[in-house]
């Protein structure tokens, strides 16, 4: 498996986090309009992205170019207080001029087969996204690539992955695979609390966790308020 390039960028506080990750996340976006008319971006669920969410709200740009889609979701009914794509539609998109067609939900209400079926046809329109971001869990999975389960790290694996017997409630989701979420110009992991500290420092020592399987062509940049120990990357 292709190894994983990793770039720190470490923060003294959550607030100083979230304020520099949505001033580069505005410029990048602007940089991708401004070449291509468009910019793709796959949306983490979890605290720390809604905080981003509720400050994109506010930032000057032309939402008509902005396609969203999801790195993750749950299998739940539409609507559900627990999806990720209802946490994003309060926290940001109802309140910003992105077209509805151009917000792609997994249809996780079909469950996991169905839905993952489904979704493949979606993600199958976009060659590379722009900007992926992923959040990073205790046990060190992301998205919904928990240890123990398939990865879906091969060149021919499928782009998105029906997941079941899931060690967090819900057991059932669909995740993109980590081939696909690789396929991406970048990949920000956004990861606070000292409840991450044992999943960051296993990470940056170099051992196999879920997030180490994520490895787009350039890299990935991971913004944290957890300083790695020692910076071996």
């Amino acid at each position: 498996m292709q190894m994983q390039q990793r770039r720190w960028h470490s923060y003294s506080s959550t607030k100083e986090l979230i304020h520099d990750v949505v001033t580069k996340l505005s410029a990048f976006a602007q940089e991708c309009i401004e070449d291509r008319d468009y910019f793709s971006i796959v949306l983490a669920g979890g605290t720390t992205p809604r905080a981003i969410y509720e400050n994109l709200q506010h930032i000057q740009t032309d939402w008509s170019a902005w396609h969203v889609y999801f790195g993750d979701e749950r299998c739940l009914a539409a609507g559900a207080e627990d999806r990720n794509d209802t946490m994003a539609q309060q926290s940001w998109l109802n309140h910003v001029g992105i077209p509805s067609h151009q917000i792609h939900s997994m249809p996780a209400e079909l469950g996991g087969q169905e839905g993952a079926k489904a979704y493949i046809q979606e993600v199958y329109k976009v060659d590379l996204f722009d900007l992926v971001l992923l959040g990073l869990g205790e046990d060190g999975h992301t998205a919904s690539l928990f240890p123990g389960h398939v990865m879906g790290s091969e060149n021919n694996a499928p782009a998105v992955l029906a997941v079941s017997n899931a060690p967090k409630p819900p057991p059932e989701r669909i995740s993109l695979s980590a081939h696909r979420l690789s396929q991406a110009r970048q990949v920000w992991f956004l990861v606070t609390g000292e409840t991450k500290r044992w999943a960051i420092d296993t990470w940056q020592h170099g051992d196999m966790i879920p997030a180490a399987s994520i490895c787009p062509s350039r890299g990935v940049d991971i913004y944290t308020d957890l300083k790695p120990e020692t910076r071996t990357d």
